[in-house]
């Protein structure tokens, strides 16, 4: 089952905050994507608003069908 799709959208940053997200991505092993998204919902706790939990991803290999041989 496929995650649902996430919206996407332009985003123009200040090239030292997107050095600083960078950095601070990296040292969490996430992409930067995924580091704005977690500070996001970190700033938005802060101020009482309330989030669904992000649906996981499943990691890892699917599972090996019947069908495939190897």
């Amino acid at each position: 089952m496929a995650a649902p799709p996430k919206k996407a959208f332009p985003l123009r940053l200040d090239p030292a905050l997107h050095a600083a997200i960078e950095r601070a991505a990296a040292s969490d092993l996430r992409s930067v994507n995924a580091e704005v998204e977690v500070l996001l919902r970190e700033a938005l706790a802060r101020r009482g608003v309330k989030l669904a939990d992000p649906a996981p991803r499943k990691r890892g290999r699917p599972p090996k069908s019947e069908g495939d041989s190897q």
